[in-house]
């Protein structure tokens, strides 16, 4: 899924489980098997964090 900014939200189903793999677009994964509380995971998550590789403002030389 991407979202209207276009970040990438990536839900894929585990062969041979049950489980579902979302990694979300600052790269932060989580797992479950219940997919109602994945895309709960999925879309509730990007609130209060920076993508990875991220480095704060004001700490350029």
């Amino acid at each position: 899924m991407t979202s209207p900014t276009g970040e990438v939200y990536r839900i894929d189903w585990l062969p041979g489980t049950d489980l579902l793999h979302g990694t979300c677009h600052c790269g932060r994964e989580h797992t479950s098997q219940d997919p109602i509380e994945m895309w709960e995971w999925m879309l509730a998550h990007p609130q209060g964090h920076e993508p990875q590789g991220h480095e704060p403002r004001g700490t350029s030389s």
